[in-house]
């Protein structure tokens, strides 16, 4: 009787400690790497939680062969939603990009595949205006099995977002689902 006791208490222990284990894998697997885009001082950690974000639009580049989710926080999701002219202060807009692979339940549908990259735009005025626009740009790629700054810097952001300056410098628009 003594060693059935014995061996559920251990089993309850092992359980336990595998619980922990799994709880501590899933937290730091949800933690962004703490880097930073050299020329805007944004780092990856300053979107922490944007898995969380909604979805705002989505879009595939044919020229990276790219799918990619548009989401945003609380502040610029509720302005897209409105179809606002301006974006409000506090505004993060986050695109997430993946290589696409046919997919293998329905071969005629396209899937995500490997993450390539999350970039996300920030509304600061107080920090930001290159042009007048008052977005702080980062690019982070996923490079063997981390993340890494974008070698060229927000530049290449600011120049293709000037395009869309009459839209508040955003390239997506809200996408209804109803």
């Amino acid at each position: 009787m003594k060693t059935n006791k014995k061996n559920k208490l251990v089993f309850a222990g092992i359980l336990l400690g595998m619980m922990l284990t799994y709880q501590n894998l899933v937290a730091s697997d949800m933690r962004l790497p703490n880097i930073k885009m050299p020329d805007s001082n944004l780092t990856f950690k300053m979107i922490e939680g944007y898995q969380d974000y909604k979805i705002v639009a989505s879009h595939y580049r044919t020229d990276k062969k790219e799918i990619r989710y548009i989401l945003a926080n609380k502040i610029g999701y509720d302005a897209l939603k409105k179809k606002a002219k301006v974006m409000p202060e506090g505004s993060k807009i986050v695109k997430i990009g993946w290589s696409a692979k046919p997919m293998a339940t329905w071969p005629d549908a396209l899937e995500a595949d490997e993450l390539q990259r999350v970039e996300y735009m920030v509304k600061d005025s107080s920090v930001f205006n290159a042009d007048g626009d008052h977005w702080g740009y980062a690019r982070f790629v996923k490079k063997d099995k981390q993340y890494i700054p974008y070698k060229e810097g927000s530049a290449e952001c600011i120049s293709c977002h000037k395009a869309v300056k009459e839209s508040d410098y955003l390239f997506s628009k809200f996408q209804e689902t109803y």
